[in-house]
Formats: C-alpha cells, structure tokens, sequence
C-alpha cells in the first residue's frame, strides 16, 4: 500500500443478464457492486467506483468505463488480473489506466456510442436471445433509414425518454445508423450523451417502421411535439450494447479500439 491517492480507470465487459443494472441498488446485484467488491478484496479497503453511465437490467457493455481513487500502488496490468480473479464470470475488466485525479468518467466523457442487435428468424431463438433481439422478417430497410436520418442532429427528444427526467431533454445524436447481415440488422447510435431508455425507444420505433405499422414521417412528428415516452415502444434490453466511451485524455489514448468488434454469436 502507498500514502499517496492515484486515480485508476477501468474498461469493462459485462453481460447484463446477471446484473440489475449497472448503478448499485437494494438488495440486487450490480455491476457496481461486484467492482467495488473486488476492488476491496483485492487491496483490503473499500472505496467507491465512478462509472461513466447507467445501464438498465439486461443491457450489455463491451466498453463500459469506470474510474477508483485508491492508495494501492499496483501497476494497471495487476488491476486487470487482480480484479477479474475477485469478479463474477459475468464481468471483466479490459484494460486499466492511471489518469488524473480530477478525472470523472461520466462528466468527462465527450462521446457514447451504442449498438443494437436484432436477430430475424421466423422462430424463437433460445441461443441467441441472450444477446439480441429475436423476430420474424421481414424488414423495410430503406423506411428505416429514412427514418434514422431525421433523428441526427439536435432535438428535443422528450418522446424518447423512457420516464420524467431532469429538465432539459435536448440532445445531439450525431449518428444514428443501421446495417444488415444475413443474420439481422445492427442499429449504431453516437451521441455526447442520451436520455434514459432513448435508444431502446428509437429501435423499438424503427422496428415499427420497419414492420410497415409506422411511416417515416412519424419521427419528425415526435421530434416537433416532444411528449414524454410517446416513441416506442421500448425494445427489449437485451439486445444493447454499450460499446464505447471516449475521452480527451492522453492517458486513455487508443486503449478502446477493439470495444466495437460485436459479432453474432450465442448471446
């Protein structure tokens, strides 16, 4: 042990499934939880960890960031392999780095970026439905497109908050895009930050404009008259991935590159 405060970032896998979320909670399983947890076991004393957002139940992370202010001086590889040795199968970090003090990884971060997953099958999929949407085709591809290019830029996206927030519902998505396979579609989505369950309500939106049950036209409308929870209805959560955060900071330069490599595989 030192005397002296380092701050260290982390760079985290999960699946969601055996998490309540990410955010601690009452009498349920964490994410946060299970890092702190570790954290203590590993250096034998407690101390809060930051994370760089929320994740619902079920929702998964390729790039989820977390940041510790310990006294431990243990160099970033031992972070790594110390705290997956303490930490469920579930989650695992990535890659660790020192970073400054003042560090915060939600307030400091200057980009997210997630994906959905949709699987098209005419049947259920139990070895996919971990990890994707599961749902007969077909599909309009160019509707949802259509539909996906009145959401970038800066609206007021109230519609597709998922409950009440703090005031300001405003955002800048400065992404939001699709591409197929012959497995199903991926819906990515970047943006500075989103509203709660916003991209679970635009993909269960797109889906209904996919499925022909909604016109294009229909984004513009939700946009224009934002009324809270009017998009959606929500997709499912298990199909999201949180695949990447960045920063603006030397010391957590190109240690992400590989977080958006989503394949489909058994979720």
């Amino acid at each position: 042990m030192g005397t002296s405060p380092q701050r260290i970032a982390l760079r985290l896998q999960y699946h969601g499934a055996a998490f309540a979320g990410s955010q601690r909670q009452p009498n349920a399983p964490t994410v946060q939880d299970a890092l702190e947890s570790a954290a203590a076991a590993l250096t034998g004393c407690w101390r809060r960890v930051d994370l760089a957002g929320r994740t619902d139940a079920g929702v998964h992370a390729l790039g989820q960031v977390a940041a510790i202010t310990t006294t431990a001086t243990l160099p970033p590889e031992r972070w790594v392999r110390g705290l997956n040795h303490f930490l469920p199968p579930a989650a695992a970090v990535q890659a660790a780095r020192q970073v400054p003090l003042a560090f915060d990884p939600r307030r400091c971060a200057q980009e997210r970026i997630y994906r959905y997953l949709v699987r098209l099958a005419p049947e259920r999929q139990p070895m996919w439905e971990g990890g994707a949407w599961a749902i007969p085709g077909p599909l309009d591809y160019d509707a949802m497109r259509q539909a996906l290019a009145q959401l970038e830029g800066e609206h007021d996206f109230a519609a597709f908050a998922g409950r009440p927030s703090r005031p300001g519902t405003a955002r800048t998505l400065r992404e939001a895009s699709l591409w197929e396979s012959s497995h199903g579609v991926g819906f990515r989505f970047r943006a500075p930050s989103f509203l709660p369950h916003q991209v679970r309500r635009m993909v269960g939106q797109m889906l209904a404009v996919g499925r022909g049950r909604a016109d294009p036209a229909i984004i513009a409308r939700l946009l224009a008259e934002p009324r809270t929870g009017a998009a959606g209805p929500a997709a499912p959560p298990q199909g999201l991935y949180l695949v990447r955060v960045r920063y603006d900071l030397a010391e957590l330069e190109g240690w992400d590159e590989d977080d958006e490599d989503i394949c489909w595989t058994p979720g």
